[in-house]
């Protein structure tokens, strides 16, 4: 498997190049990070908590059509233990402290949505709490609620992080399926996608209210679905190659993530075929950026310095396996793809997140059955056969300082 080449490969970007010339954004000039602070310092790899690394290393899978969580042992890439939990498990999810890890059953819009304590240290699930709706949850920046993302009811429930007792409801009515987040650099607001109206909600924090939406725009071109051995071939560099016009009216926004100097918010859109740039500060589109079909989680390296874009392979929510999936991955400071890491053969990488000592990126297959591990070195990929439909798992353990939730974004 290849790194894409900057030096070596102007003919190979041609494509990539002129998709980016075609959307309804200009593409954005290098911009490099000259903020103070980099708000994924404390997510290096020497900032690994005493406590926390006292814990197993593990892989947490949750299996959403088989409603069970499988843990692998990353030295050995074997399965080594597998549990029921509720039904429909969608994330795995550190706590703030980091010392449980939350099994989101959200039901899939059935009342019976749960979520199961699994202990950090010893690995075991404990006894469900009942919940309404947990299809994705997140935790305040201060530690005093885990907030439920309450994704069909499209309401954000704000509860205690032990208890999970309810606090306060925040309603979202212009966000039809509200999923993922992540915090402003002084955790003051959230910004959440809409992955069915394709829009981002603003959530003022402290004033417990939406504070603004942004309707994304969507590119006037993107990817083709074509087959995946004409694309995703041991050794070969991405190129995306066929384009179509862009019917679609809105975009599909999944995972987001902020620059490390906290000025922008990278929106992964699965029916875009990238990221949109979000301005932080006046939360308006500034920049589009291509990485691959259907791409949708977003993992930052633990040195802070690229992004790591999880492309499922499809523009579909329910999608067969083999898809042309891969990952792709951009320099933060000058916004430009570096690399393409494709799954031989095809696949559907999904969500996941990075090892501690950032060697490897785990990520669910969500359409395969399996989950990867990518060597973050090279691309080479290994695959590990595990229950129906994996989406959000989670590495442990993981470094940080404390965890703002989903699998695992930790400052």
């Amino acid at each position: 498997m290849k790194h894409f080449d900057p030096a070596a490969g102007a003919r190979r970007l041609t494509p990539l190049l002129a998709l980016a010339a075609c959307a309804a954004l200009p593409a954005l000039a290098a911009a490099p990070v000259t903020a103070p602070f980099n708000v994924y310092s404390r997510s290096a790899s020497d900032k690994l908590r005493a406590d926390v690394g006292a814990d197993p290393q593990r892989v947490y899978v949750p299996n959403l059509r088989s409603d069970d969580v499988y843990v692998i042992d990353p030295a050995t890439l074997k399965v080594i233990d597998k549990f029921k939990v509720g039904r429909s498990p969608q994330h795995i999810v550190p706590s703030w402290d980091m010392r449980t890890l939350w099994v989101t059953n959200n039901a899939e819009g059935r009342t019976d949505g749960s979520l199961t304590p699994i202990d950090a240290h010893t690995g075991k699930p404990g006894a469900a709490k009942p919940v309404d709706d947990p299809y994705n949850m997140y935790a305040t920046p201060d530690g005093k609620s885990a907030i439920v993302v309450a994704e069909a009811k499209k309401r954000l429930d704000f509860r205690d992080p032990k208890t999970m007792a309810l606090q306060y409801s925040i309603d979202v009515p212009g966000c039809g399926g509200i999923n993922h987040a992540d915090f402003s650099i002084d955790g003051s607001y959230a910004v959440f996608t809409c992955e069915f109206t394709g829009a981002v909600a603003k959530i003022d924090l402290a004033q417990r209210k939406v504070a603004g939406y942004l309707q994304l725009k969507m590119p006037a071109r993107r990817l083709k679905a074509v087959s995946p051995t004409a694309t995703v071939k041991p050794g070969q560099v991405w190129e995306p190659g066929e384009t179509e016009l862009c019917t679609a009216t809105r975009g599909m926004p999944q995972d987001i993530r902020i620059s490390p100097d906290g000025k922008r918010f990278y929106v992964a859109d699965m029916a875009a075929d990238g990221l949109h740039v979000v301005d932080a500060a006046t939360l308006t589109e500034v920049g589009y950026v291509v990485t691959g079909l259907g791409a949708h989680g977003l993992y930052p390296s633990r040195d802070g310095t690229k992004l790591y874009i999880a492309n499922r392979g499809s523009h579909r929510i329910h999608n067969g396996p083999k898809g042309d999936g891969g990952v792709t991955v951009m320099d933060f400071a000058t916004e430009k793809v570096v690399a393409y890491w494709p799954v031989p053969g095809g696949g559907s990488p999904d969500m996941g997140n990075v090892s501690a000592d950032g060697r490897w990126l785990w990520l669910s297959g969500r359409f395969d059955d399996v989950v990867y591990r990518f060597d973050t070195t090279s691309g080479h990929v290994d695959t590990i056969k595990v229950g129906q439909e994996p989406h959000g798992l989670t590495v442990w353990p993981q470094p940080g300082h404390y965890s703002l939730g989903h699998t695992g974004n930790t400052r």
